[in-house]
């Protein structure tokens, strides 16, 4: 899984349009949201900080729910995007979060356990427990 790094609204426009996962490292505006969903027409994730999460505007969150692109507040620690515009979820993560689903463990408790060690942000673990259920039918306890 990799997520596309957008450090500028500039940056908007010159995406590939089969982008499906984005994480922002500015504030979007209302604008920058559109311009996004035209640019990325694909796109089932917006990913920005938490700080940002909570300051984001209705209208543009009501816009992305409308458009079936999920909002995840997190942060992409340890990641330099001067050396890969792109953040890569490690395939260890991948699969220590589907073993913990396999073994019946809580949503919260595999949040709380891959965080621990991958460092990745609860809203990205959910949605990837969300991913894996669809895709191989796991049932939630």
């Amino acid at each position: 899984m990799r997520l596309r790094i957008v450090s500028s609204k500039e940056e908007i426009s010159k995406l590939d349009s089969a982008e499906e996962l984005v994480h922002l490292t500015f504030r979007p505006s209302n604008i920058d949201v559109v311009t996004l969903i035209k640019a990325c027409p694909n796109l089932l994730v917006v990913h920005i900080p938490e700080s940002y999460r909570r300051t984001m505007s209705k209208s543009a969150t009501m816009f992305l729910s409308a458009n079936s692109v999920k909002l995840l507040a997190g942060d992409l620690r340890g990641h330099r995007k001067d050396i890969d515009q792109y953040h890569t979820v490690s395939d260890a993560a991948i699969s220590e979060i589907l073993d913990h689903q396999k073994n019946g463990l809580h949503r919260d408790e595999i949040v709380k356990r891959t965080g621990r060690n991958s460092g990745l942000s609860p809203d990205l673990i959910n949605h990837i427990v969300d991913i894996n259920s669809k895709r191989l039918k796991i049932q939630e306890l």
